[in-house]
């Protein structure tokens, strides 16, 4: 599967998911408000992030995966910018 890297995703962000692969969360997606997405995460915690740049067009009930050290989300075959909203 390939994956594309939006635009919004600075370099800086990728040098540190990659620095950090342990940093990591798995979840599934709970609730989606436009570009704000609630993530129940797999170690029991939730975080409510704002999806920056294109849109990943993710729905409640898909996994994903979220790096909060870098503020990145990754869903389907998209990574983005996701700061805690």
């Amino acid at each position: 599967m390939s994956r594309t890297i939006s635009s919004t995703v600075h370099p800086i962000q990728r040098c540190m998911a990659a620095a950090n692969p342990a940093a990591w969360w798995d979840g599934l997606v709970t609730h989606v408000d436009g570009a704000e997405a609630t993530i129940a995460l797999l170690n029991g915690a939730a975080v409510r992030v704002r999806i920056i740049g294109p849109a990943v067009d993710i729905a409640a009930g898909e996994p994903v995966a979220y790096h909060p050290v870098a503020e990145l989300l990754s869903a389907r075959t998209v990574t983005t910018t996701a700061r805690v909203a």
